[in-house]
């Protein structure tokens, strides 16, 4: 079959490039290995002085605690609040906590001392949630028991581990750049040495070339994703919750999805410049709307309703679904039929607008 060969041609060409067979390798390292750490947004860290007014025991218990906790570094205590605020000025501390005059001995008649929170609000996540952090320990204090008998359970991610959050969505960034940039880049690179317009006239069918530039990057899709999950497991002991046959439909969708895209965008550019700019204009818009760094109900309402129409929010929901919460093909039919819909239109636009001379 004539398919058979033009596939083996690809991976030829990839093979003798002295770049592609090492990015192959290395990609999926970095995306597991690296960026499950710094893609982190739990706030951790947060610089706190204290400014103890009472300097009785139960004061200084208040302190002890906010120095044992994991997400506070204690930068030491301060005599006035007005050097703890120059503490804040000069970037030496994030947030001062001013605990009042008799502050034990309105706790022992029962009242509520007032204590000031002054937190640095330039970064707005880290002054918002650290001071949340810091209420949570000031009321726990006061009280010595969990605020109004509460108890909390936490379902599916029961340590709050964010990266069993990021994990399955880097999935999403591995096909976006194997199955979207490569296959596009590819293209457009024979169009500006001129071997694609040898092809064109030639007697191939215009499906049979498609398929033979996407396939290989398919497998090598596939290939890595395989990796990927092999990476999560050896290195940071998560596993899939659910079937992972399901993972790796979803990421087959995902990938037809960006090889049609990156072909659309081949059909246009002329040049490799011009390729790369208009894919990373609309794979940074789909990734920053697709929910994988933020929920999307967070959005504005304007910029919430774009999820409707974008196949990255799909996948990001099923491959969460699927790997964390350990849903079956019932919990994502809707997702999966979603992506199928997506890929006929894409695909099909695709195809129509690849010319070939014959």
């Amino acid at each position: 079959m004539i398919i058979k060969h033009l596939i083996r041609k690809e991976f030829l060409q990839i093979r003798r490039n002295a770049f592609l067979p090492r990015l192959i390798l290395v990609f999926p390292i970095v995306i597991m290995c690296v960026m499950p750490w710094v893609m982190n947004q739990e706030v951790k860290n947060v610089r706190v002085c204290v400014v103890d007014n009472d300097r009785s025991v139960q004061s200084q218990r208040l302190v002890h605690d906010i120095e044992q906790s994991r997400y506070f570094i204690f930068t030491g205590q301060m005599p006035t609040y007005h050097a703890a605020l120059k503490e804040i000025e000069k970037s030496r501390t994030d947030i001062a906590l001013v605990i009042p005059p008799h502050y034990s001995r309105d706790l022992a008649i029962g009242l509520r001392p007032q204590v000031l929170i002054a937190a640095n609000a330039v970064n707005g996540t880290k002054g918002s949630i650290g001071s949340s952090y810091l209420q949570q320990i000031v009321s726990y204090s006061s009280t010595q028991s969990s605020p109004n008998g509460l108890s909390t359970l936490y379902l599916y991610n029961k340590h709050l581990n964010y990266k069993v959050f990021m994990i399955p969505a880097l999935l999403a960034i591995v096909m976006m750049l194997m199955c979207g940039f490569l296959p596009a880049l590819n293209i457009v690179g024979e169009k500006e040495s001129g071997t694609i317009e040898q092809i064109n006239v030639t007697p191939v069918p215009k499906a049979q070339f498609i398929l033979a530039k996407l396939i290989p990057y398919w497998l090598i899709g596939l290939f890595i994703v395989t990796i990927c999950l092999v990476l999560a497991w050896a290195v940071y002991g998560i596993t899939c919750q659910g079937p992972v046959l399901l993972v790796y439909l979803l990421a087959m969708l995902l990938a037809l999805f960006f090889s049609s895209f990156g072909l659309l965008v081949s059909n246009y550019s002329d040049t490799l410049q011009q390729a790369i700019l208009v894919m990373w204009f609309f794979v940074v818009c789909l990734l920053l709307l697709s929910g994988i760094f933020t929920p999307t109900r967070s959005m504005p309402e304007w910029s919430y309703m774009t999820t409707y129409v974008n196949p990255m929010h799909y996948f990001i929901d099923a491959i969460r679904t699927v790997f964390v919460r350990g849903g079956g093909f019932q919990s994502i039919a809707h997702q999966v039929l979603a992506l199928v819909g997506f890929d006929v239109v894409m695909c099909s636009w695709a195809v129509v607008s690849y010319r070939k001379n014959s």
